[in-house]
């Protein structure tokens, strides 16, 4: 044992006849997800495959590994317990919104900001489209998506690369804390851990310059995620027309700081050399 390295001390490779890599991780055993990872944890960024790319690429990786059955067993379950969660989809509200109707809303208000970014065209707003959702899994995603950038507004996250940070690690702290079977948000975390994944990696690998920046954006939004209520489940319609401020106090949002990283991110994205 003496002659062992203290790191290397414990290691005991099991032996397998299988003539593929096998291991009791799924995620390992996907070629598609260990390329995916490899891929987005290593590259620089660049015009020619934008981070966008990057998760639509991620998303029926990982539809192929979820256990669908499971996590339906595991979601009826929790609304036995967590009455918040179980009103959420006993209401079913799906946004049917365009860009359109949001230009009424004043300016400062939520509805007026979110109009203002749709419209200079700096940010590219794509509203996830509504659909029958089929399962309970699927109207979980469903809504992360339609509350995705109403979350970039009121968890102080600019909208810009840097800026991404905070609404995911806002979700990766509030889901556990107001889901009560870990296993479950687990899973409803999948795709957040490895989205902020590539910030996190790219970002020490390739652009220290900002990583003082992506720490005080990944603090930012675990702060609000930990602390507030969750919000992640309101109707957004309901706040458009109120002040930012206000807006924040009526869905219990608390600890966010609108945070300037539009110049950080425009040096992660590539736009710009230096700050």
């Amino acid at each position: 044992m003496d002659d062992i390295p203290y790191l290397a001390r414990g290691i005991n490779m099991l032996g397998t006849d299988s003539s593929v890599l096998v291991s009791s991780s799924k995620y390992l055993n996907s070629p598609r997800l260990r390329e995916w990872i490899a891929f987005i944890a290593l590259k620089k960024n660049g015009p020619d495959f934008p981070p966008a790319a990057e998760m639509f690429q991620l998303l029926p990786i990982l539809d192929e590994l979820r256990d669908f059955d499971k996590i339906e067993t595991m979601i009826t379950e929790e609304r036995k317990s967590n009455p918040r969660f179980d009103a959420w989809f006993e209401t079913g509200f799906i946004s049917d919104y365009v860009i359109d109707d949001l230009k009424s809303c004043a300016p400062g208000t939520v509805g007026g900001i979110y109009y203002k970014t749709a419209t200079e065209g700096n940010y590219e707003i794509q509203i996830v489209p509504n659909f029958k959702p089929r399962s309970q899994w699927e109207f979980y995603s469903l809504r992360s998506g339609q509350t995705h950038d109403y979350e970039h507004i009121l968890t102080g996250g600019g909208f810009n690369y840097m800026g991404e940070l905070i609404p995911y690690w806002f979700r990766l702290a509030t889901i556990h804390t107001h889901i009560q079977n870990k296993a479950l948000a687990g899973e409803m975390s999948v795709l957040s851990i490895l989205g902020t994944m590539r910030y996190v990696v790219r970002t020490m690998l390739h652009y220290p310059q900002v990583w003082e920046c992506a720490l005080e954006c990944i603090q930012q939004g675990i702060h609000i995620g930990r602390q507030s209520e969750p919000f992640w489940m309101a109707k957004m319609e309901d706040v458009w027309h109120m002040p930012l401020e206000e807006a924040r106090a009526h869905l219990g949002v608390r600890g966010a700081v609108d945070l300037d990283t539009q110049k950080e991110g425009d040096l992660w994205g590539g736009l710009r050399a230096t700050i």
